[in-house]
Order: structure tokens, then C-alpha cells, then sequence
């Protein structure tokens, strides 16, 4: 039976049932009339009278309902007010007409207080009939305890509103306790047959009253579409005090014209923030290259190692190895991930990837195929002031895992590096820029004569990381602010982490070996924008309900993030969305006297000399700060302490 057919027949269905009810309706308040009428003892006399009005009655009533439409009879359970006024209408209209097709057939014989008799009656019956069938659904709701107890901030037009939706809709799962209401004048009034518990600063109290009575309530409903935004929000703040959280209900006006309403916490799509459409990736080649394979994750704890391990556990690997040296994050990374993929054979290893020893047993002893390589110190600011750990760990760590997977002859070895490798203004930029540089060099055969293709992927900030500009913001917003921007003109390219994710996964079947990939970005954001975007979503007004503080860039930041050097050649790849940097590189040789150079440098832990050493491999590297002032201050070393270490063949490179 096609669409249409159905539709036919729910319709003739629903119009058939109609008319019988009706039918039925208007037949039994004329005879209950006529009974009312003669003490129910109809004489004999009135019988032919009684029929033949029966069915003039029947005919002309069925006759108005079907010129006025019987759209109404099939809305009952929503019948207010107004269609209250058209059953009245409907009825005295129907009366009128049966009234006078009767007078004109029987004239003064017809007992005259029937027709007034019969109006009544219909009216009620009619009225009664829809009263009953709205009660019958919405009481057995009222009474069923949902999955989820709530109470509703707001005990107005709005609120009772929803009250009666969340009654008449049971599959919605919630059951509402009672309302709070800031106006002392409904304190312990009933509404919608439910309490006004009382105001919004009782809330704490009214949920531990609620949890000692066995019931946990679960969130707070705010109904106050007409109020202020201010008001809004002093209701949202009064009710997460009680430790739930606070959702808003907005007007039909506001939906209609596509805002929110002022404090809405509804979670904000990371698509909203990009300024851009995501970029969706080809999956297939991955799963060809992972289906089967031992994988190694590091940094797997981390916003982008634990994505990537659950995308990577998603394309059947014979093995996926999670190491980080974060034990509790690792540990509950290992939870999710046996949880989602029972099938899943992993391998968690807590380790350090500056520990080489370790290294080399992991990725020898499991046999590694691949290698994705997330563990980095990334924090900007915070690398400012820790230069030698940064360069132990994100210049050492890289070459000490790379060296291992040279040896042990895995296939493909993955860098998940960043744009501010480019033209590095920081200390974390130079080492990333530089981890770069050591996969590049890596690019002759290992001691068994296996190739194994070092590749880097170079992207923006990723959305909703640990750490990132986005959980910092939503935290500050709902705080009430102020939101805090470092300088008006910043700008940066943003991708979601499911897109960071996916270009790693595809750029590891693309590489062939020493490229850089890049995911092209579309335009940097403006992170003032990008501050005005989430308070808009969130809710509020920028500048009024939430403030914007600009505090000045921070040690290490660009203003302007880039993507390439001047130098690097963009080649196209088969993925319009994916380009390929080729920029300088060094010999394995170079890379690795300069090395072992490194190594003596930071036995001395002078910032001053790590710094001068990296710059002969980056000489694009402008410090906003100067590094021997650091160095003075924390080693008590002064200038002319700092001397360059440089490896003499790499003297051109300056």
C-alpha cells in the first residue's frame, strides 16, 4: 500500500468515527430532552412527534457539523479556550437550525422547552465528552513517575505550559516534582494540581529535602520566556547553586525569529565556531592500512591520542598499543576503549618517551607497524619558562622514538605537529619545527635495510582540547564572565579534533616519506570573534550580559598564525582538501651530530645555549622575549656564559 493510500485510509477511518460519534451525540441529547421534558414517561401522544424531531434533529445538526468541518473533533487532548467557543458556537448554530426546520414541519405542537432542553444537553455531552478524553490521558501521566524528576523555575503561562506537555507526552521521561517562583505571593500555592515550593535561593534546600525522601531530582527547567535577560540569568545562577543543572525553555516567539533565549546552556556545536563547513576525509584507504596491523599511539591520554585511539580501534588493527606517561588518564582511556570495542586487543604502556630504552622495547618487542606520534608538551606560555624540558621532551623524545622505529623497521611513523612550527615565535613552535626537521632526516633505509616513512601533519588549534581557547571560554561564560582575549587582532586557524584526527589517520596511507601535510583551513578566526560567537550561542549579549577583557599577548604568541614557510613548495595531493609542504632538510649525518651536541647542551640546562643550538637549524625562529635575561634569572649565568654550539657543517644553514 503506497503513502498516499494510507493516508487515505487513516483519513476515512478518522472521518467515519467522527461522524458516528457525532451522530450518536446529537441523537442522545434529544432524547435525553424529550426525557427530561415528560419526567422520562414520553405519553404516547408526544411519539410521533418525538421521531419525527429525532430526525429532523439528527439530519440538520449533521448537517452544520459537516459545513463547519470536522477538523475539531479530532483534536480533543489539545482543546483549550478558544476551541471550547466553537464547540458553544457549533452547537447553538446546529439548535437554531433543527429548531426551525422542526417548527416549520410540526409548528406549536412541538413542546417548545425541548429545543432549549435539547441545546443544554448537547452542550454538555459534547463538553463532557472532550473533558473526559483530556482527563483520561493526562491524569494516568500525571500519576506515572518519570525517569527523570525535574523542577521548574517560573510558575506562569509558560511553565504550567509545560507541565501539561511533559503529562500529555510521557515518552519525554520526566516527572515534575513542583515549581519555584520568586514572587512570595505563590509560595505554597498549587498550580496545575503541583506545589510553588518556593523561590529560586531555596533551591538547595527544596533538592535536599527532595533527596531525603528518596527522590534525586535531576535538573532545573527555567520558564520565564518573558523575562529579562538579567533575570534569565540570576534564575540560572540561583538554580545551578543547588548543584543541578539548568536548562532554559524558550518562547515560541524567540524560536519563530531563530534566537535563543538570554542563558541558554545548550551545548554549542563546534561546526557553529569554525567559519567554515568540516572537511569530511576518505576512510577507506585508512582501513586498508590499519585493518590488521600493530599500531603504536603516544601521547594517548591526550585530546588527540585518546581520538585517535578510538577512531584508530574503529578499523580492526591486530593491536593497538596506548602509551602515555599519564597513569590515571591512560587508565580510564583503556576503560572507555574495552568498553566501546570489547573486541579490541590493547595494550596500555605507562612510559616516557625521553626514556629510549623503554622505547626501543616497546616498539621492538610488540613488532610496531605504525607509529603515531602525539605525545608533545603543547602549552605556549607555559614552554616559555620551561625551555629545557620542552626540548627534551618534544626535540628528544621525537628523535628517541624515531630512532627506534628506524631500527625496528616500522612501516609508517606519523609527527602530529602545528602551525606554529611555521616562522616559530615560541619555544613550543621551535621544538615542533624542529621535531619536523628529525623526521625529514630519517629518510634512508634502517640498519635491516627496511624504509620506514616519516611523515608530519601540520594543523590549527583544535577545538575543545585539553587546554584550548574553547573549554576555557565556555568555563569563563558560565561563570558569568569576564571572557578574556589576549589582544583584539589575534587571529588562528581552528579544526575540529574529528577532522585533526581524520588528516592524520589519511595523511599516514598518503605519505611516501619526509612530507609535510597540511589540511587547508579555509581563513584564521578571530578569537575576539570566536569570544563573541560562543557568548551569542551560549545565550547571552556580548558586551552587556558578558563581558570581553583584552588581557595583551602572552610570551610566545603570534598574533597571525601561518601555515608555510616562504620556502616550501605546496604540491597538490589527491584529497582536494589536503595539500603537501617540501621545505629544507638535513642529512641524517647532520641530524644526528647535531644531536648528540644537543645532549651536552642540555646537561648544562642554560636556556641562553639550548636556544642559540636550535637556531642553527631554525634560523626563522624570532623570540618575542630574549632568552639570556630567562637564563640569567633562573641559572644565575650571565651573557657572556651564552656561547652557540654549532655543528660546523650546519654553519650554512644559518
Amino acid at each position: 500500500m503506497t503513502a498516499s493510500a494510507t493516508h487515505f485510509s487513516f483519513q476515512s477511518t478518522w472521518q467515519t468515527r467522527t461522524v458516528l460519534r457525532r451522530a450518536v451525540i446529537v441523537s442522545l441529547s434529544f432524547v435525553l430532552a424529550y426525557l427530561l421534558r415528560f419526567d422520562f414517561a414520553i405519553p404516547a401522544t408526544e411519539r410521533r412527534l418525538f421521531y419525527i424531531g429525532l430526525s429532523i434533529t439528527v439530519v440538520a445538526k449533521m448537517a452544520v457539523c459537516f459545513a463547519r468541518g470536522l477538523e475539531a473533533e479530532r483534536i480533543w487532548p489539545h482543546q483549550s479556550f478558544a476551541e471550547l467557543a466553537g464547540m458553544l458556537t457549533s452547537n447553538a448554530l446546529a439548535s437554531v437550525v433543527s429548531g426551525l426546520l422542526i417548527f416549520g414541519v410540526l409548528g406549536w405542537n412541538f413542546p417548545r422547552s425541548v429545543y432549549f432542553l435539547d441545546l443544554m444537553v448537547c452542550i454538555i455531552i459534547s463538553g463532557g465528552t472532550r473533558f473526559a478524553t483530556r482527563l483520561r490521558r493526562e491524569i494516568p501521566a500525571a500519576r506515572r513517575t518519570g525517569k527523570r524528576p525535574l523542577l521548574i523555575y517560573g510558575s506562569g503561562v509558560a511553565g504550567i505550559a509545560l507541565v501539561r506537555e511533559i503529562r500529555h507526552n510521557p515518552k519525554l521521561g520526566y516527572h515534575v516534582l513542583g515549581f519555584l517562583d520568586d514572587d512570595p505571593a505563590k509560595k505554597g500555592a498549587r498550580l496545575a494540581g503541583l506545589p510553588v515550593l518556593g523561590a529560586g535561593n531555596d533551591a538547595g534546600r527544596i533538592v535536599r529535602n527532595f533527596e531525603r525522601r528518596g527522590l534525586k531530582v535531576a535538573e532545573i527547567v527555567v520558564a520565564m520566556p518573558s523575562a529579562t535577560g538579567r533575570q534569565i540569568r540570576e534564575a540560572v545562577v540561583k538554580g545551578s547553586a543547588s548543584g543541578l543543572p539548568c536548562r532554559i525553555v524558550p518562547g515560541l516567539g524567540e524560536l519563530i525569529s531563530g534566537h535563543l533565549p538570554l542563558g541558554s546552556r545548550r551545548e554549542i556545536s563546534v561546526t557553529d565556531l569554525l567559519g567554515r563547513d568540516a572537511v569530511e576525509l576518505d576512510m577507506q584507504a585508512v582501513r586498508q592500512a590499519i585493518f590488521g596491523r600493530i599500531v603504536l599511539v603516544t601521547g594517548a591520554a591526550g585530546s588527540i591520542g585518546s581520538e585517535l585511539c578510538h577512531q584508530l580501534a574503529q578499523f580492526g588493527p591486530s593491536l593497538l598499543i596506548a602509551l602515555d606517561q599519564a597513569e590515571s588518564p591512560l587508565f580510564l582511556l583503556a576503560a572507555e576503549l574495552r568498553k566501546k570495542y570489547p573486541s579490541l586487543n590493547l595494550v596500555t604502556e605507562v612510559g616516557d618517551i625521553r626514556d629510549a630504552c623503554h622505547l626501543e622495547q616497546v616498539v621492538g618487542g610488540y613488532q610496531v607497524n605504525s607509529i603515531f606520534h602525539a605525545a608533545a608538551y603543547k602549552h605556549v606560555p607555559l614552554m616559555e619558562r620551561q625551555i629545557c624540558e620542552a626540548v627534551r621532551n618534544n626535540v628528544m623524545g621525537t628523535w628517541n622514538l624515531a630512532q627506534a622505529a628506524w631500527r625496528a623497521g616500522v612501516s609508517n611513523f606519523l609527527l602530529i605537529s602545528t602551525d606554529k612550527a611555521v616562522n616559530p615565535t615560541s619555544v613550543m613552535g621551535l621544538t615542533k619545527r624542529v621535531a619536523e626537521l628529525i623526521l625529514t632526516a630519517h629518510r634512508t633505509s634502517g640498519p635491516g635495510g627496511a624504509d620506514t616513512k616519516f611523515v608530519s601533519v601540520r594543523f590549527g588549534n583544535v577545538l575543545v582540547s585539553n587546554g584550548s581557547v574553547v573549554p576555557i571560554f565556555e568555563k569563563q561564560i558560565a561563570a558569568g564572565g569576564p571572557v578574556t582575549v589576549t589582544h583584539p587582532d589575534m587571529r588562528r586557524y581552528f579544526m575540529t579534533i574529528q577532522e585533526a584526527v581524520q588528516l592524520v589517520l589519511q595523511a599516514g596511507t598518503m605519505g611516501r616519506g619526509s612530507e609535510i601535510f597540511m589540511l587547508d583551513m579555509g581563513t584564521p578566526v578571530k578569537i575576539v570573534d570566536l569570544a563573541r560567537n560562543m557568548i551569542s550561542l551560549a545565550g547571552f549579549t556580548p558586551g552587556e550580559d558578558i563581558e570581553i577583557v583584552f588581557t595583551g599577548a602572552r610570551p610566545g604568541e603570534k598574533i597571525v598564525e601561518e601555515l608555510s614557510l616562504a620556502e616550501e613548495n605546496t604540491v597538490a595531493t589527491a584529497h582536494s582538501k589536503i595539500r603537501v609542504f617540501k621545505g629544507r632538510q638535513l642529512t641524517f649525518s647532520e641530524m644526528n651530530d647535531w644531536i648528540a651536541d644537543l645532549q651536552q647542551v642540555l646537561s648544562t640546562r642554560n636556556s641562553g645555549e639550548i636556544v642559540q643550538h636550535l637556531l642553527a637549524i631554525v634560523p626563522e625562529y624570532r623570540p618575542t622575549e630574549i632568552i639570556t635575561p630567562i637564563a640569567t634569572e633562573r641559572f644565575g649565568k650571565g651573557p657572556s656564559s651564552v656561547r652557540p654550539r654549532i655543528v660546523p657543517s650546519l654553519k650554512a644553514a644559518r
